[in-house]
């Protein structure tokens, strides 16, 4: 077809809104020329665009008449068929000016029926381009202004006009009104659209458009789809290829509108089964399968991919050929890609339960209930489900293949933490299998899952719902193989779980309802009919088709037929013997330590004990498989706990005999890590240790004792609270009354309902508000205390309303956090004349918790003599829980996850508060006491003390204060110990390879080196209990307030190597900055698809920053004034440079490189590395430091003397910690390399001989040969009663000591003395004190006040303590970021192509070749041009955010001679289009080099 025959005209003469369509524009959508960005959907986009604004309707209604005549002028001049084109052209333009600018009020004075005919004939009959542009653009107007206008452009055969012009495609604009003007019409109209040929008419030339045109075209298709009528199916039959085709093209929102409108396509014919096949038969199934199973190459959003797998879900639920079809394609796989991948590619897996049937894996799990059919009882089944069963039984390989890859998956989705209605939905999946499947079928899917131990775990839920899904898979594996079950069964404790269901006093109802006096909603809601299709939950409209005795009525049955009937119970398979040996190797263990704990020295009863020990860990490596139930019911866990606490694990210590005690404990430890630990020829995947532990942890997951709590129907909203103090909040608030106890009568009523913010209802802040109102003594001063509170929460909530309104500075911000510190130094002055003990550090807690920085406070932290003890309902509340976390405990049903509604809020809580008690001894205390015995350090030789689990197993307890009568308790106890074993394997290894050297097993000094294989820590990691916290941050009530259930913050302090990496960073973020609403950034690290996008809204309304203009030449000045401003407000730093433009991101994040750069330079005096970088000819610019091994403070003595002053370097270590602070806080990257002991000190952890090495390894390896040496020397005078005569045995490498030539001054630092007499030479008599001297003066005096200067900056922006949660290599990682090499499909996946440019394309693959062929310097430079930092934040490219985004860059001259540009605030390059890849390597390589150091426009 010539599509230029009827024009008149050359393009030439066009203006440029009016080119001709040129079949060279018939290209891909991601070439279109006008992208999204520049061209608006809705036909009012270009509204009052270029059109001279004469005033004609404003909002002054006297200009009406004037108006009413004009349009009637205007009107009658475009129906006279004589005017010419002149005449009608201003006609037209002075009407769509008056469209465009009308009021609503005035639209109804146009005359339609006489308008209407005049533009669609001006448009039938037109020759002229700009006229029939205009009449299009006039009628687009009217159907914006009054939609109703629609009626009349369909009864005047403007539909047909308009189509009639999509098919002869003269001008391509004048066809983009058409498109715009037809989808307005449609979606009153469709019928009529329909009848004139509309879906073919928008979707033959639809290649010609850009994308935003082309989305046009397929929501007017989505239109003319709802309520559509079965006569006009076949009309939108023939639609179903061309978007099919669309399906595959790359513009992200293009292919999610083509999705919607295949949906609606699906809807609209569901009822006819031949054309459910004819849309299968189009290849709609295959399209759409392959754009899920790509999802991370086009990066579709959650909701298209979710409305396509429900499409499948659609098809497959009303025609058999779809589950054919879908079976052929091999839907197992991509169905088992969406439950295993789900959680970490969308993070959706385990959505709410309120928001479940919005994601992915509930669509797939949907999907899936549609191809695996239910076998219902006594019902009669419809003849698609039969053909569905006959499509199972004819092709088993179907089945087969469905089963080997979706039972795994599911299995592994229910032991990792999903809510209860995804478990459901893999449950009933397991059984459905399970039904169809033939015995050789099930053998092969489960022969590599432990099907018994996951029926065991399921049986201990509370859901009748799951229970009851579980012992239907019980009944059907019993009946199909029960000889391989039986066993099986008895030995996890399937049938033990049975028989605990049957002699419960009461069934689960069906429903359960909460009690009268709970106000919290125990989730558990009917899911009979959760996978019925339908847009309405079925909750809602049918009755659970259980019945309360159905638990029973089933478990009976399998009971009695399965394991009653083959006569296990009263056999020897009622209990395994593995089992039974287990229980008297424990109980022999136990009653060992309780008859000789005290017996130190009995080494009958240590070997006794030793070899009953190594038994018990043989049996668990080496014997037949224990099962979770087994392990269990052993009690191993607790005879562990018990022999290593050396008979005190739950009892408690004293301190009568605490020395001998700990000697004890250390020689137990010491027995215990020897038998657990990797041998030099053993894999470490086999050491008693790593066995271990999968046991614990599967018993860990197992039990379902940590509840998630949700919220409903929480509005945030503004009240005033009594604690803190009369102060405004957007917190939820606990209604809260204190009644005295009887029994007291040293303390006065208190009569007062409270409201008390969630977020600050520590059990201190309530004690202090409370002491001074209920203490008679102190009662007549509190009305005072009242009054200046009051006073200063007025005036500071007038100050913070008036720095809400204003853009003033951050010298404003900084004022009035200065005027309310200092207010509040004077109400703690005023309150601690009234309180009876020092409040100090228990007021800083509290105004903390005021702040919204903490939620809950360790024992250690408080470290003030209690005045009032409170509880609740009888129990006594535990000072570290908030009252909020009091009141859930309160409520809470084992087992159950619970919803916080608008009851928990209404109801008015009562505590009884009475005077605290005297504390017992402090545990703590009694461990420095001992520490600090001469005696005793004498005798211990290896310093246990200072690793950080030791005081765990010393006090026989964890500092936590979970149930310690449950299981869960023995778990986690050893648990920590096994952690603790793991993470210091190397210092214990050493100390050992030490002792084997005392004693002469080895002589030769290089034995000393030990190589260990320690467990990975992901091991450690409980994929259960990351995901439940997962769960609880997704929470708004979590979200807007950081407050968390108890468990949350005992399990994070206690045990964080339980929670992977990216929770506890999340949880960081929310406990240490407070919630989102309070936070000033981000959750860095976070995907945003975890959160809803108000959530998100909510985390950007409330950022805010603090600008700062710097000078490059000044930068660490310039940093100090910053810090000494801002060091403590909430607003992220933002940076801009002194004559330059540029600002935000990108030179913020340049910002903290460059500081970074000037703290590793050389002649500060601040680093090891100082004093050797100048002569050192390794590095090839003198003036910054090499350390290869990261960086560690210099020793400074006091009596130092040089041209640096130690007032100087204390305070760039005082600096330093701020700007590492505040980069952790704002969420930026630092490019700094310390070494693996700083960060130990960091997470304030104490340092020993073995973390020399990390930073020096020569003086480290050293000092531990010398401390081999000296144990030899005490190990010899000790069995010889005197000094040995062969002095060549305390040679140090055939060598003398005296030999040496070594004196009393620090290695590498001649003016560092170690002692008063330096110059006296070091020998094997003071080689001791030498030793002890050097790493007092490595790690310990000689760097103190500069670690002490570090930890003061540092915790000037938040407390150094939030960060013991991560370890060294996580903390390195938060701080500096990753810098990991790029493979091809990683930067494929994680790099945006746009406007002119897309991932197919040649310049993008050349991009990436060049890319990934960078080296680590042109790596670091490429970041550094184009984000302004030259590492990546945590997460690599996938956590960049924005997303780094190439695009086209037009240039005016040659393209080869342009260079790149960069917008860092956005991560945005812009790449000239080269020629080659050659010159585009060189380009790009130039400009990443020298285009460093400066932000200017591009």
């Amino acid at each position: 077809m010539d599509r230029s025959q009827k024009r008149k005209i050359s393009d030439g003469e066009l203006p440029v809104k009016k080119r001709a369509c040129r079949s060279t524009e018939r290209l891909p959508v991601s070439f279109a020329s006008r992208t999204e960005l520049q061209r608006s959907i809705s036909a009012g986009s270009d509204r009052g665009k270029g059109l001279p604004d004469h005033g004609l309707l404003g909002s002054d209604n006297r200009a009406m008449g004037l108006s009413k005549r004009r349009v009637h002028r205007v009107v009658a001049r475009l129906a006279d068929d004589g005017s010419g084109e002149s005449a009608q052209l201003e006609a037209l333009t002075e009407l769509c000016e008056m469209l465009s600018f009308v009021m609503e009020d005035a639209i109804e004075r146009f005359p339609l029926e006489e308008l209407v005919p005049s533009l669609l004939k001006l448009n039938a009959n037109g020759r002229n381009p700009e006229i029939m542009l205009l009449a299009i653009r006039a009628l687009t107007y009217l159907l914006d202004a009054r939609p109703s206008s629609a009626a009349a452009i369909a009864r005047h055969g403007g539909i047909t006009v308009l189509c009639g012009k999509l098919l002869a495609i003269e001008y391509l604009d004048v066809a983009e009104k058409c498109h715009q003007a037809l989808e307005k019409i449609s979606r009153g109209y469709p019928v009529a659209c329909l009848k004139a040929g509309a879906v073919n008419a928008v979707l033959t030339y639809i290649d010609f458009f850009p994308s935003n045109i082309q989305r046009v075209a397929v929501i007017t298709v989505t239109n003319m789809c709802k309520e559509l009528s079965p006569d006009y199916s076949s009309i939108i039959m023939e639609a179903v290829p061309s978007l099919c085709t669309l399906l595959q093209y790359e513009n992200k929102e293009l292919v999610e509108t083509v999705s919607t409108c295949l949906a609606w396509v699906a809807y609209s014919v569901r009822y006819s089964p031949i054309l459910t096949d004819e849309l299968c038969k189009h290849g709609v199934l295959e399209k759409s399968l392959e754009l899920i199973d790509n999802d991370s190459h086009r990066s579709i959003s959650s909701i298209t991919f979710s409305s396509l797998v429900g499409l499948l879900t659609r098809l497959a639920s009303h025609s058999q050929l779809a589950v054919r079809i879908l079976f052929e394609l091999s839907i197992s796989r991509t169905l088992r890609g969406i439950l295993i991948g789900s959680d970490m590619s969308h993070n959706s897996a385990y959505a709410s339960t309120e928001d479940v049937q919005n994601n992915q894996v509930w669509e797939a799990l949907k999907l899936t209930n549609q191809l695996i059919p239910e076998k219902k009882k006594d019902v009669p089944v419809n003849k698609l489900i039969q053909a569905k069963e006959k499509i199972l039984m004819d092709e088993p390989n179907f089945l087969y293949q469905f089963a080997m890859e979706f039972l795994p998956a599911s299995i592994q989705v229910v032991n990792s933490g999903a809510n209860d209605y995804v478990c459901y939905g893999c449950i009933s999946i397991i059984r459905r299998i399970a039904h169809y499947s033939t015995p050789e079928i099930l053998l092969d899917s489960i022969k590599d899952t432990n099907i018994s131990s996951f029926l065991a775990g399921l049986l201990s839920r509370k859901d009748i719902h799951l229970l009851i899904s579980t012992l239907e898979i019980v009944e059907i594996l019993m009946q199909k193989l029960p000889g391989v079950f039986l066993s099986s069964f008895i030995k996890e404790g399937v049938f033990y779980a049975i028989d605990m269901l049957l002699v419960q006093d009461k069934c689960i109802e069906s429903v359960p309802h909460s009690d009268e006096k709970i106000a919290v909603s125990v989730v558990s809601r009917c899911m009979c009919f959760a996978f019925t299709p339908s847009s309405v939950p079925p909750s809602q409209l049918k009755t659970c088709k259980l019945g309360k005795d159905a638990i029973h009525n089933l478990g009976g049955k399998i009971k009695a037929s399965y394991y009653l009937g083959h006569g296990a119970a009263n056999s020897d398979m009622s209990c395994s013997k593995t089992l039974q040996h287990l229980r008297t190797l424990c109980r022999v263990l136990d009653d060992s330590m309780d008859t000789h704990s005290d017996d130190v020295g009995n080494l009958h009863e240590v070997k006794f004990s030793t070899q009953i020990l190594d038994e018990v860990m043989r049996e668990l490596s080496q014997g037949e498989s224990l099962s979770t139930f087994e392990f269990v019911e052993s009690g191993i866990a607790r005879s562990l706990a018990h022999y290593l606490c050396n008979g005190k694990f739950l009892l408690g210590i004293h301190d009568s005999g605490l020395s001998d005690h700990i000697l004890a404990v250390q020689k137990r430890f010491q027995i215990f890590a020897s038998i657990c630990l990797s041998k030099p020829s053993q894999n470490r995947d086999d050491t008693i240790l790593a066995c271990l532990l999968k046991n614990l942890q599967d018993v860990l997951s197992s039990l379902d004792n940590f509840p998630v709590v949700r919220s409903q129907q929480l509005k945030p909203r503004k009240s005033y609270t009594d604690i803190p103090c009369s102060s405004p909040t957007m917190n939820p608030c606990l209604k809260v009354s204190f009644v005295r106890d009887n029994k007291d009568s040293n303390l006065l009523d208190f009569d007062n309902v409270l409201s008390i913010d969630i977020a600050s209802s520590l059990v201190d802040a309530v004690e202090a508000y409370l002491w001074p109102k209920v203490s008679a003594m102190n009662r007549h001063q509190s009305e005072a205390v009242d009054y200046h509170i009051s006073k200063l929460n007025l005036r500071a909530s007038r100050l913070h309303h008036d720095s809400e309104g204003s853009s003033t500075e951050a010298y404003m911000n900084i004022s009035y956090e200065t005027y309310i510190s200092n207010s509040l130094e004077v109400i703690r002055s005023q309150e601690e004349q009234l309180l009876p003990v020092k409040t100090s550090s228990k007021l800083t807690t509290d105004t903390e918790v005021a702040q919204g920085r903490i939620t809950t406070v360790s024992p250690c932290m408080v470290n003030t003599k209690p005045r009032l003890t409170f509880s609740l309902r009888g129990k006594q509340l535990d000072r570290s829980k908030t009252l909020y976390q009091a009141v859930l405990e309160d409520q809470v049903s084992p087992g159950f996850d619970m919803i916080v509604g608008s009851k928990f809020w209404n109801q008015t809580y009562e505590f009884t508060y009475r005077i605290a008690e005297e504390d017992k001894a402090n545990k703590n205390n009694m461990l420095d006491l001992v520490s600090q015995s001469n005696i005793f350090l004498n005798r211990l030789g290896f310093s246990f003390l200072k690793l950080p689990f030791f005081p765990t197993k010393l006090q026989a307890e964890m500092l936590s204060n979970i149930d310690r009568m449950n299981t869960s308790y023995d778990i986690l106890f050893m648990l920590k110990i096994l952690e603790g074993l793991n993470q210091f394997s190397m210092e214990l290894s050493v100390n050992d390879r030490i002792q084997e050297f005392a004693e002469g097993r080895i002589d030769n000094f290089d034995d000393l080196k030990v190589i260990v294989s320690p467990v990975p820590k992901v091991d450690f990691v409980s994929s259960k209990l990351t995901e439940k916290l997962e769960q609880q941050m997704r929470d708004q009530l979590v979200l807007n307030t950081g407050c968390f259930p108890s468990w949350c913050s005992q399990l994070t302090s206690a045990c964080p190597f339980l929670f992977s990496f990216e929770a506890r960073l999340k949880y960081f973020y929310l406990t240490a900055f407070g919630s989102l609403r309070n936070q000033n950034n981000n959750i860095r690290h976070s995907d945003r698809s975890s959160m809803s996008s108000g959530e998100w809204h909510m985390v950007t309304s409330f950022h805010s920053r603090k600008k700062f203009k710097v000078d490059r030449n000044n930068i660490l000045e310039c940093a100090t004034k910053i810090m000494k401003l801002h060091a403590q407000s909430k607003g992220s730093l933002e940076v801009e440079y002194a004559d330059e433009v540029g600002t935000g991101l990108g030179p913020t994040m340049e910002f903290y490189t460059l500081v970074s750069h000037e703290f590793q330079k050389v002649g500060l005096g601040m680093w090891r590395e100082d004093y050797c970088a100048a002569k050192s000819s390794v590095c090839s610019d003198s003036s910054v430091l090499f350390a290869p091994c990261g960086l560690f403070p210099c020793p400074w003595s006091r009596k130092r003397s040089g041209g640096i002053k130690f007032s100087d370097v204390k305070k760039k270590f005082s600096l330093l910690g701020k700007l590492v602070a505040k980069a952790i806080k704002d969420g930026r990257t630092m490019d700094i390399s310390f070494s693996n002991a700083f960060y130990k000190i960091m997470l304030e952890q104490e340092l020993n001989i073995c973390d020399i090495q990390s930073f020096d390894p020569d003086l480290g390896r050293t000092l531990l040969e010398f401390q081999a040496l000296v144990n030899r020397k005490k190990f010899v005078e000790s069995v010889s009663g005197e000094r040995d005569k062969d002095p060549s045995k305390l040679y140090y490498r055939s060598m003398a000591v005296e030999d040496l030539s070594l004196d009393f001054t620090l290695p590498g630092y001649t003016d560092y003395a170690l002692a008063s007499e330096s110059a006296k030479m070091v020998n094997i008599a003071n080689l001791e004190e030498y030793v002890a001297l050097v790493i007092d003066a490595t790690i310990g005096s000689g760097v103190a006040r500069q670690i002490n200067a570090f930890k003061s900056g540092f915790n000037e922006v938040f407390p150094l303590r939030y960060l013991q949660i991560f370890t060294e290599d996580e903390l390195e990682q938060l701080l500096c970021g990753e810098q990991d090499t790029w493979d091809f499909i990683q930067l494929v996946n994680h790099i945006k192509f746009d406007h002119g440019y897309s991932v197919s394309s040649l310049m993008a693959t050349n991009l990436l070749e060049i890319i990934q062929e960078y080296d680590y310097d042109q790596r670091r430079a490429f970041l550094q041009f184009v984000t302004g930092a030259p590492r990546l934040a945590h997460g690599g490219l996938a956590a960049l955010n924005p997303k780094l985004t190439v695009v086209r860059k037009h240039s005016s001259f040659d393209a080869d001679l342009d260079l790149p540009s960069v917008m860092t605030c956005a991560n945005y390059l812009k790449l000239p289009p080269y020629s080659s890849k050659e010159i585009m390597r060189e380009r790009l390589l130039y400009a990443i080099t020298e285009g460093q150091g400066s932000f200017h426009l591009s």
